[in-house]
This record gives C-alpha cells, structure tokens and sequence, in this order.
C-alpha cells in the first residue's frame, strides 16, 4: 500500500509540474545572450534557435538576442555567473575553451566553469588550422622549417584561434604566430582577406558551413594545414591529424594528455548555459525543450539551407565532461598555464 502510494504521489506531482512551467514561462521573454560579434557562427546558432526554440518551451516565451562579445565570450560568461538573475530567463551561449583561463588561474575569471546550469550543445566539432594559398606554407611541415612564422588570428586567450596553434606548436614543433584582440569571427575573416594575418585556427563545421569559406575553397584562396580529429575527416582526407603528427614526432605523453584535455573543447561544441542556482525544475524544462529543438524538422530545415551542423549533446553529458574537464592533475594545469601566457 505504501508503494502504491508513493508512486501515485511522484505520478501527480510529475504531472502538475508541467502546468507550473506553462504558467511560469507565458508571457515571459527569454535573453539568449551570444557571447560573441553579429554574424558569427555561434550567433548564427543562436539566432536561428531563438527563432524555434520557444514553442517547444512550456507556456511559450518569447526568445530575443542579445550580443556581447569580449575577449573570447569571457564577458559573457562573467556576466551569466554573476549578473545573471537564476530565473531560467537568461541562457548564454560560449565558447567552451575559456575553461583554459579558469584552469590557468586568470585574474578576470569571475565563473567557476563546472558549476554552471549547462542545457545543451547544438554541434560538436574538431578544429582546423588553414592558411593563405599565397604564402609559402604548404604543409604543416613548412611551418616548422620556414621563417618567418604565418601569423594567425584569435579574439581572445582561451579560443579556439588561441590554443591551437599554441597547443600544435608545443606537441610538434611548428611556429605559428599570433595576432589577439579581434572582436570576432567576421573581423578575423577580413583580417585573413586583407593579409593582414595568414591563418587561423577554426572548427570544421565553420569551414564547411557557408561565405567566406566556401568561396576560399572554390578559389583556392585558402588550405587547411591540420585537423583535430581522431580521425581524418573525409572531406580532407589528405589533411594530418594532430593525433598522426604526434606519432610521426613521438611526442611525450604529458603533452598529449595535455592535448586530450585541450582539445576536450570540440566534445562542449557550442554549448547553453544557465546560471548556478536555478529551480531544478526549470533546468530540467530548457534541457527537455532543447532536446526536442534539435529535433524539430522546421529547425533542422533552416540548418540546412544556412549551411549549418547539427549534432547536439545533452546537458547531463555536458555537465559531465564540465566536471571532468576542470579536474586535472598539477602538471596538466601547469602546461595550460604556459599556453595561456600572453
């Protein structure tokens, strides 16, 4: 009797916090705060989720944009952990590898990254380096050889323009260059077009997603040195991993560890966070919400005819590899210390 009573209890109490939710979220709006410049492709995501993403959240809100670029998606992160009121009406798209910048012990860290409420990721992706088909670097073996170094682009420490090249040059002994302090990804592009820096280091769903790469590759403007993956993505087939080039140079077995955690980042993809704090109730409402997203045709069309990637995670996972990620042994915290230096 007892049991049967319990399971009535959890039964109703399941179905009366959905009518909570409806009355919570109707006639509310939604900040979708994108940590990054206008026409990047993490606004680009985030722009196109707002546009679906509330009819598949109880009540259904009203979800509007909200940019705030710096140093990497660092300000907006800040402000989420510490502004942000723990409502569920503000989410925040980063991006993920500012976990360097805690890990490093940086003084404008204001987040503990394992703490935040993590709602879903909208792709994963391994990262590229790819370089002007004008200047003398080939292969990834000219950029240990040949002086001086292509310069590439990064808006802030911590990005993915950032460690990457970093992280390559200590694992294999190339000598990328840097140029820090880009607003963002479209700024990063003309800089490229300009010549004002000749490579940069980016994800490949960005590279294969739509302008200006696609035009690069039509042109042979540009060529991609490096991938990230595990394995060799079939559409660069004749592109190297990092994983093979670390073989070819025997590389030590800290620096790949190091390299596993480093690039542990492509796993978190482009990922929706909450502030600490929040209802679990209505944690649980956006996870739900978004997992149904990723699978709503209409969404997935738009995907698609805006040259874009899906290939979601769920927030638990990404919750889990959070934690995972922000426990490291001290001489793994140490090596990212040395790649964070300025």
């Amino acid at each position: 009797m007892l049991r049967r009573s319990l399971a009535v209890f959890f039964l109703l109490l399941g179905v009366a916090s959905a009518p909570a939710q409806t009355s919570f979220y109707k006639d509310k709006t939604i900040t979708l705060v994108a940590g990054t410049t206008p026409g990047s492709q993490y606004d680009a995501h985030a722009r196109l989720i707002a546009q679906h993403w509330g009819k598949h959240i109880p009540g259904h809100p009203n979800i509007i944009v909200q940019n705030m670029p710096g140093a990497g998606s660092l300000i907006a992160a800040n402000h989420l952990y510490n502004m942000a009121k723990p409502d569920g009406l503000t989410v925040t798209s980063i991006v993920p590898s500012i976990y360097f910048n805690q890990l490093a012990a940086r003084p404008e860290v204001r987040f503990d990254f394992a703490k935040y409420n993590w709602i879903g990721s909208v792709d994963r992706s391994d990262v590229l380096i790819y370089v002007r088909s004008d200047t003398p670097f080939k292969t990834i073996y000219d950029v240990r050889q040949l002086t001086p170094p292509p310069k590439c682009t990064a808006t802030g420490s911590g990005t993915v323009g950032h460690y990457v090249p970093k992280l390559v040059n200590e694992a294999i002994g190339t000598k990328f260059d840097q140029i820090v302090g880009y607003p963002g990804g479209p700024e990063m592009d003309l800089a490229f077009e300009k010549n004002e820096a000749q490579c940069r280091a980016n994800t490949l769903a960005a590279w294969f997603s739509g302008e200006p790469y696609r035009g690069w590759h039509a042109k042979g403007f540009a060529h991609v040195l490096i991938q990230t993956g595990r394995k060799r993505d079939e559409r660069l087939a004749q592109v190297p991993t990092l994983g093979e080039l670390m073989d070819e140079f025997k590389t030590d077995q800290i620096t790949r560890r190091f390299a596993n955690v480093a690039l542990a980042s492509g796993e978190l993809g482009r990922p929706y966070l909450l502030p600490p704090g929040i209802p679990a109730e209505r944690l649980r409402t956006l996870r739900e919400s978004f997992v149904k997203l990723m699978d709503d045709p209409a969404f997935r069309g738009d995907v698609k005819k805006r040259g874009l990637e899906v290939e979601p995670t769920r927030g638990e996972e990404l919750e889990k590899l959070a934690r995972q990620v922000m426990s490291q042994p001290a001489e793994v915290i140490e090596r990212v210390k040395v790649l964070m230096a300025k």
